[in-house]
């Protein structure tokens, strides 16, 4: 089982790459962003942090405008957070 810190950090960098990829859409890279900045609010727990991230990603994970590769991304980093355990 693989350390839930790591797993933040490794969604922070896929979020990084998101953010930085010029063929999505500016509304899905500023969503990539707020959820990046979200993760890195350690004032809140780990699984509260994913929680909200996974919310946040959901609501544009359905927008049409996204291209697949980053949809893919999208779906790849739910996967990922939803393996970091409630407390």
């Amino acid at each position: 089982m693989t350390n839930p810190e790591n797993t933040i950090h490794t969604c922070i960098q896929m979020l990084q790459h998101i953010m930085e990829d010029s063929t999505i859409p500016r509304n899905i890279r500023r969503v990539a962003d707020e959820t990046r900045k979200v993760l890195m609010d350690d004032s809140q727990g780990l699984s509260l942090r994913a929680a909200t991230a996974i919310s946040m990603i959901d609501e544009i994970s359905n927008d049409p405008n996204m291209p697949v590769h980053a949809r893919t991304r999208i779906w790849e980093l739910v996967s990922q957070l939803e393996t970091v355990p409630l407390d």
